[in-house]
């Protein structure tokens, strides 16, 4: 649970913190003679963000100057950013021996301090001159207070981190988690559900399991079935499921979100890298992510988050690695599968991304999400029959259910069905997804472009781009379009503006560039569409151009072309 209110004055995770890999970013000492290899290399390293290569060049580099600063700081980031815990706590103990406010160790120490149940230390470094974070500070000092069994000072500690701005509804939610924890139900609940606060409008799935276990154990069980309902209708968690099962029956089940102070911290590092990422700071939400995993590693939610924290890092092998390590069964279990899958298809092993989403389908046969990925991947690697058969699963999942089939499944079955030449059932499918959703721009384009290149309902299907350029006016490829629609039309002159701007909003495109040639043939300027054409085949190769066409527009010109394919002239009354 957060709210983006808690970095909406700009504020940063402080620059010590910052992933600058020492040599990559920060100012360096120039390097002792004989480590000049190593510098360079870490420093490529760090720019690539290549945390577990960039080690041991900087450990080299320390070996040469072991009280340099800025390189203890690159490694002991670096080694906690790749979950190498140990090598980063040698260094971070190292660093902050050498400089008692760095704020990187101090990060580092107190995760430690945590993940060991040390709370005597987690107090004292959150309490020390090297503030990890102004916003959450107070909140570790908090939990250490706790975990000491100083219970009154945990909560001043709590009361006086939510007078800060933002932080109000988040600091009393760890307020309510620290009530529980100890057993009072009643005061957790009259933070959750204190309208004038609002904390619990800003509950993520954890908080929302949290509202609902202290509703069961304060007896009120068809609160915590409509909280349920509300919140995770349709949701195949097993935590959940059994919580529903529990009220049902009248029953109670513990609460336990949160079993010691330590995974309250934890609570606060995930949501901080939640927060971080979502202000698409990666590097920053990657050190909080790891932190709150090092505390408590059964957190899978920030597990995932690591891994897709690694996939916008583009490190590969760090994002398989963190997907791996959600277990079978857990309520991540098919997103992380998803997200390997995602990460195969990264590294080119297509084949093998497909296998890994079959096998999820097959094991979780009634999942029309298991059955939409699947098509997914197959409809982008041109397997459209096998895509098709996925996505009409997915749609009967959803009849069957009882939804509603998303206008995304019935856009992308309709793909499928156009590319294997099924245009009928295409045409019905894309209707049926305007149908749902009639402004969604990216339908209204494909089957009006489709619509020009078949050369059929031409009025209807220009009335279709030029609503989805409304909608999207800078995509160059709807502008595309518009302009080749103009161009079926013989409306040549119209389309020239409309296909220089496309060209202008995507000027590497292939396709869009062989049409600006087209459309400047048209109108006479032969010398400006043969360039046009060469730019064409400089970008290509493209799936949907013929460059053996293209090259002979260049030879004899667009209008031959067209008589030797058979096709209208472009001015039929010369």
């Amino acid at each position: 649970m957060m709210t983006p209110r808690l970095f909406a004055r700009g504020r940063r995770l402080a620059p010590g913190l910052m992933i600058a890999l020492a040599v990559a970013m920060a100012p360096v000492a120039a390097p002792a003679q004989g480590t000049v290899g190593a510098f360079l290399a870490a420093r490529e390293a760090g720019v690539r963000n290549d945390f577990t290569r960039v080690i041991p060049y900087l450990e080299r580099l320390l070996a040469a100057d072991p009280a340099n600063l800025a390189t203890l700081e690159g490694v002991s980031v670096a080694a906690f950013s790749a979950g190498e815990f140990a090598t980063a706590s040698r260094h971070a103990a190292e660093l902050a021996a050498l400089d008692p406010d760095n704020r990187a160790a101090a990060m580092i120490q107190m995760a430690e301090a945590f993940a060991n149940e040390d709370y005597a230390s987690a107090a004292r470094i959150s309490s020390g001159t090297a503030e990890v974070h102004p916003l959450i500070s107070g909140l570790s000092e908090a939990w250490a207070e706790l975990g000491t069994g100083r219970m009154s000072e945990a909560l001043a500690l709590l009361d006086e981190s939510a007078q800060q701005d933002g932080m109000t509804a988040f600091a009393l939610y760890c307020r309510a988690l620290a009530l529980a924890l100890v057993g009072d139900v009643e005061g957790a609940l009259a933070i959750m559900e204190n309208p004038g606060d609002g904390v619990a409008q800003t509950l993520n799935r954890r908080g929302y399991i949290a509202y609902a276990q202290l509703l069961g154990l304060s007896e009120r069980y068809d609160d915590g079935l409509a909280l349920i309902d509300a919140v995770f209708g349709g949701v195949d968690d097993p935590r959940v499921i059994a919580m529903q099962t529990a009220f049902a029956e009248q029953r109670a089940v513990p609460f336990d979100l949160i079993s010691t102070p330590a995974q309250g911290m934890a609570e606060v590092f995930a949501v901080m890298a939640s927060a971080m990422r979502s202000a698409q700071n990666p590097h920053e939400a990657l050190i909080y992510a790891q932190a709150a995993v090092l505390v408590n590693p059964a957190l899978s939610d920030a597990r995932l988050m690591l891994g897709q924290i690694y996939e916008d890092l583009e490190q590969p092998e760090l994002a398989l690695a963190a997907y791996g390590a959600i277990p079978d069964g857990d309520v991540f279990d098919m997103a992380a599968r998803m997200g390997q899958a995602q990460v195969l298809d990264t590294l080119g092993q297509v084949e093998a991304a497909i296998t890994e989403l079959r096998a999820l389908a097959a094991e979780n046969p009634d999942s029309p999400i298991a059955a939409q990925v699947l098509g997914d991947f197959l409809r982008q690697a041109g397997q459209h029959e096998p895509a098709i058969e996925a996505y009409s699963q997915a749609i009967a999942l959803m009849e069957t259910r009882g939804f509603q089939p998303t206008w995304q499944t019935r856009f992308s079955r309709a793909v499928s069905y156009e590319r294997s030449g099924q245009w009928p059932e295409a045409e019905a499918d894309f209707r049926a997804a305007l149908a749902i959703e009639p402004d969604q721009s990216t339908t209204l384009n494909y089957l009006g472009y489709s619509l020009v290149e078949r050369g059929e309902s031409l009025d209807e299907a220009l009335q279709m781009i030029e609503r989805a350029v409304e909608l999207e006016p800078d995509s160059g490829y709807i502008v595309d379009s518009l302009a080749w629609g103009l161009f079926r039309l013989g409306r040549y002159a119209e389309a020239v503006p409309h296909m220089e701007r496309a060209v202008e909003l995507e000027p590497t495109d292939a396709i869009l560039n062989d049409h600006l040639g087209d459309v400047y043939w048209a109108v006479g300027r032969h010398r400006e569409a043969r360039f046009q054409w060469r730019r064409a085949l400089s970008f290509g190769p493209s799936d949907d151009m013929d460059s053996d066409v293209v090259r002979r527009k260049l030879d004899i010109g667009l209008d031959a072309v067209r008589a030797e394919d058979g096709l209208a002239p472009l001015h039929p009354a010369n």
